[in-house]
C-alpha cells in the first residue's frame, strides 16, 4: 500500500532471467525491503496475482462474516 511505499517496505516479486534480476536487485532494494526472485519471465506476475487473489478472498470472507453478524 501507500504507507509501505513511503516507508520503503514494498515487496517485489520478480520473474525473468536470473542474471538480469541480480543486476536489478540493488535498485529494487532501494524501494522495497523484500525482493523475491520467482523464476522465469511471468512468474513474478503470477505470484502477485495469486497474492492479490488470496487477499481478496480474505477480505470478502471478513466482510461477509461482519455482515452476517450485524444482521443476526
Amino acid at each position: 500500500g501507500v504507507g509501505a511505499a513511503r516507508a520503503g517496505n514494498l515487496t517485489f516479486m520478480v520473474g525473468g532471467v536470473e542474471q538480469e534480476f541480480d543486476a536489478a536487485k540493488e535498485l529494487l532494494t532501494c524501494m522495497g525491503s523484500n525482493v523475491v526472485y520467482c523464476g522465469e519471465v511471468g512468474t513474478g506476475q503470477a505470484a502477485k496475482i495469486c497474492n492479490n487473489m488470496l487477499l481478496a478472498i480474505s477480505m470478502i470472507g471478513t466482510a461477509e462474516a461482519m455482515n452476517l453478524g450485524i444482521r443476526s
